[in-house]
């Protein structure tokens, strides 16, 4: 149907026609390269903005790696930290525990001094009635009364003597109870004091992980 067409034109419209053809052919052409170098450019571009965003995102990466490594350097010291001050609190406790077997010990050892103290004024008044008893029969009764009198100077000074040494025992078992409770109470500040600590300890942890994450 072209080489109809083109028979039946005449020659110098031919030669038009196919200049137009070339013409339009190498436009086409020049149009096809320009296209595809406008699209090596773009490829280009991308590529290279790409390569960009990789290597941010490397930094990124060795940035969080540096974060990561901080803040398991932060929780091993705090673990450390926290071990120590458990060691400390159990030496406080077994320290508070012998305080206060101590002092039992002692209230103990108190009671069976006055109990031993009793037995032994029991045991005594005993044998001075008997040594009454047996007195009166071989002796006459002034010599009688002159022990009597004798004894019962003894006794009172015993029951004196014996009073004061109980009145100094019992300040004695107040003063022990005192310092229980003292150690009681200086037990519980002691817990309440760590438990403040520890908390601020696990505040501190979260303000420094806080400020190194908005940090970075």
């Amino acid at each position: 149907n072209f080489t109809n067409f083109t028979t039946a034109i005449p020659l110098t419209s031919q030669t038009n026609v196919l200049t137009e053809l070339r013409k339009w052919k190498l436009s086409f052409i020049e149009h096809h390269k320009l296209e595809m170098r406008q699209e090596r450019e773009k490829h280009a571009a991308h590529v290279r903005q790409l390569n960009n965003q990789m290597e941010n995102l490397k930094e990124l990466l060795h940035t969080y790696e540096i974060s990561v490594g901080r803040k398991d350097e932060v929780i091993a010291n705090l673990t450390q930290a926290l071990e120590k001050q458990k060691e400390r609190i159990e030496l406080m406790r077994k320290f508070m525990l012998w305080r206060i077997q101590h002092v039992e010990a002692k209230q103990e050892e108190y009671a069976n001094r006055i109990a031993d103290r009793q037995f032994q004024t029991a045991l005594m008044k005993k044998v001075w009635a008997a040594w009454r008893s047996l007195s009166e029969a071989r002796w006459k009764e002034k010599v009688a009364k002159a022990c009597q009198l004798r004894a019962e100077d003894v006794c009172v000074q015993l029951t004196n003597d014996y009073e004061a040494k109980l009145a100094e025992l019992n300040a004695s078992l107040e003063q022990a109870k005192a310092e229980i409770l003292r150690l009681h109470n200086e037990r519980e500040q002691y817990e309440d004091t760590m438990k403040k600590a520890f908390m601020r300890g696990v505040c501190a942890l979260n303000l420094e992980a806080m400020t190194m994450f908005q940090g970075k």
